[in-house]
């Protein structure tokens, strides 16, 4: 997996998250979400496997 944390040159060495891709996988996040809520009543079990789905993207989110 890549590492596309930037490094700020300060007295700690701190990296920061990318803030572009936080962003791109947050949208794609909700986009499968809404895909989630709509399929709940045509099929609530595929609709709950899109929602975990999401919820999996979430968290890939919070570690980019």
């Amino acid at each position: 997996m890549m590492d596309n944390s930037k490094t700020i040159s300060n007295e700690n060495n701190m990296t920061h998250p990318d803030a572009k891709m936080h962003q791109q996988i947050s949208f794609i996040k909700s986009a499968v979400r809404i895909g989630g809520y709509i399929a709940l009543p045509f099929n609530i079990g595929v609709a709950a496997a899109i929602l975990v789905f999401s919820e999996l993207l979430g968290i890939v989110e919070e570690l980019v």
